[in-house]
């Protein structure tokens, strides 16, 4: 299993960005899709997790700013987030898990200017 993503970039705080990210391999059905950040310093976190069937959580301080969301048909995982803040600065990443097993993607840099 392979994770592609991409989307990021640099943008002034209060603008948006939308991430991407595609999966290919054998993957079941069942999974859940989601995505991670790790801001300089600071341990990998948890954003946002969509499963297959549609349900979501959020990280508090990304509630009402992201919203994470799924094409079943094409195993991407997409992260629409508005409202961007300098503290959203962080490489995302995305993953994938089923079977009992975690898939990462690569990282896409997203940086938040004042």
């Amino acid at each position: 299993v392979q994770l592609q993503a991409s989307g990021g970039g640099l943008v002034q705080a209060g603008g948006s960005l939308r991430l991407s990210c595609a999966a290919s391999g054998s993957i079941f059905d069942i999974n859940v899709m989601g995505w991670y950040r790790q801001s300089p310093g600071k341990q990998r976190e948890p954003v946002a997790v969509i499963s297959n069937l549609g349900s979501t959580m959020y990280e508090d301080s990304v509630r009402g700013r992201f919203t994470v969301s799924r094409d079943n048909t094409k195993n991407t995982v997409f992260l629409q987030m508005n409202s961007l803040k300098p503290d959203d600065t962080a490489v995302y990443y995305c993953y994938l898990l089923h079977s009992g097993s975690t898939y990462w993607g690569q990282g896409t840099l997203v940086t938040v200017s004042s």
